[in-house]
């Protein structure tokens, strides 16, 4: 008896296990198309010379070796680093400031604190960049319109022209675009904190600095590492706002935009693909390896 009744429950498991196997194939057919395969072939593609007239020859790691002597790609990666490495800890910090300071407040007003942050995230990003290019415009913009009218500057500033400011544009638009999520993220999380604890360390005479640090902020470790992985992914990855904003001009390219400026713009080479894919390549390593540095420190913690 004992024996047919494992043997059932074995069976029940088994179309169980293969029910959700099915509900899960469209979702892993569509990840094994459009992930796994474009990254094989990413991968064997930076191997060779393939343009858009011909697959290619096998060049081994040519192209690998060839980005370190490229001027061009040594520039866009120190620019994508400059922006990972100033808006990541930005948008964290401002996030968090911004979810302590409203997240006691009452629902309804939550609620619109919460939709204001979040708008620029589920906005188009062309619909964004296009207002913001306007309030850079060298005439008509509202920056250099607020600054001559109060008298900080004597002549308009060409802010995505400059190679001083350009730069600095492009991540002032990227902290505003990327704080909504991490603010809506740590409002739940500070909801969830175990006041139990909270209450006994102000007992134990606290300041609201250590209960904050000490009680609260350990608590908040797992979703900080979510939002600094997804925050920094996100800036590896600037693309739109160069494009649509300074077309790589001004020390504003990044390696994204270099990327595709070499497999798509570059008409005499008939588009680099191979040496394109390669620098996806490093661009990826450079991902994986900050995101696996951020879970060891969080574990450290």
């Amino acid at each position: 008896m004992a024996k047919q009744s494992a043997s059932m429950s074995r069976a029940l498991q088994r179309r169980e296990n293969t029910a959700g196997y099915l509900f899960m194939l469209p979702s892993l057919l569509f990840f094994v198309g459009f992930v796994v395969i474009p990254m094989i072939l990413c991968i064997f593609t930076s191997l060779t010379d393939a343009n858009m007239n011909s697959s290619g020859h096998f060049v081994g790691l040519n192209n690998f070796i060839r980005l370190w002597s490229d001027k061009t790609f040594r520039e866009a990666l120190v620019n994508t680093l400059v922006i990972v490495v100033v808006s990541v800890p930005a948008v964290c910090a401002f996030s968090l400031w911004v979810s302590s300071a409203i997240y006691k407040m009452n629902g309804k007003l939550l609620s619109a604190f919460r939709c204001i942050f979040y708008l620029p995230v589920v906005t188009g990003s062309v619909a964004v960049t296009v207002v913001w290019k306007w309030m850079y415009d060298n005439y008509n913009g509202i920056f250099n319109y607020i600054l001559k009218g109060t008298g900080l500057i004597e002549k308009n500033i060409n802010w995505l022209g400059d190679p001083r400011f350009a730069l600095w544009c492009i991540i002032l638009i990227l902290f505003t675009t990327s704080v909504g999520q991490p603010i809506v993220l740590y409002v739940s999380a500070l909801g969830n904190v175990d006041q139990t604890l909270v209450e006994a360390a102000q007992v134990d005479g606290a300041t609201n600095f250590q209960v904050f640090w000490k009680v609260k902020w350990a608590q908040m470790l797992p979703t900080t590492l979510y939002i600094l992985v997804i925050t920094t992914i996100n800036s590896f990855q600037c693309f739109a706002l160069i494009q649509l904003l300074t077309s790589g001009g001004s020390g504003t390219n990044t390696v994204m935009y270099h990327i595709y400026f070499t497999a798509f713009k570059l008409t005499e080479q008939a588009g680099h693909f191979g040496y394109a894919n390669a620098m996806g390549v490093v661009l990826a390593l450079f991902i994986g390896a900050l995101s696996a540095l951020q879970f060891k420190l969080a574990k450290e913690k």
